[in-house]
């Protein structure tokens, strides 16, 4: 993540906050995330140096025309200082940035299937013992872990994947 893209989301979040308005500029800011990372055509568009960025402004209004007036603010800076290509990690940085000052923690679960809706439950009421903040679940599927889960919090980690506890067990055989 650049410095610029942290410097700019800060920015738009003291902004969008002065103005009681963060919640709907998240909410702009993970639509057009989510547009970036899905759409390969829309992130080569606007990493494209020879694409005057007016036309990027232009167009991003017109995929997303009820974006808020702190967004379109933010494109125009971007505009004047020529630094679309770090849109997708402003929103993301933005995100993050939101998320903490609601007070919600984001956890990253990694699990060899998908996590079903009883699982995330259970997740989430173990999570509570850890923090008083909401906390928002992530799930990433790894095969590689055989079995078990891996879960991360903040800066702490928890493995109880089947993997490691096999990698701990040919450690011990090894000495």
């Amino acid at each position: 993540m650049s410095r610029a893209a942290i410097r700019y989301a800060k920015a738009i979040i003291d902004i969008a906050t002065e103005s009681n308005n963060a919640s709907a500029v998240n909410n702009d800011m993970k639509t057009i995330g989510a547009a970036i990372k899905e759409n390969g055509e829309l992130s080569e568009f606007l990493s494209n140096p020879i694409v005057n960025g007016t036309v990027k402004m232009n167009a991003l209004t017109e995929i997303f025309p009820s974006l808020q007036a702190e967004t379109k603010g933010l494109f125009q800076l971007l505009v004047a200082n020529k630094r679309f290509e770090i849109l997708s990690a402003i929103t993301s940085q933005f995100n993050t940035l939101f998320d903490i000052a609601s007070g919600i923690e984001q956890a990253v679960v990694t699990t060899a299937v998908p996590l079903t809706a009883d699982l995330e439950v259970l997740v989430k009421n173990k999570l509570k013992e850890f923090s008083s903040n909401t906390i928002s679940i992530t799930n990433v599927v790894d095969p590689s872990i055989i079995g078990g889960f891996v879960l991360r919090i903040g800066d702490k980690q928890y493995n109880a994947s089947v993997a490691n506890k096999l990698q701990q067990l040919k450690r011990e055989f090894t000495y």
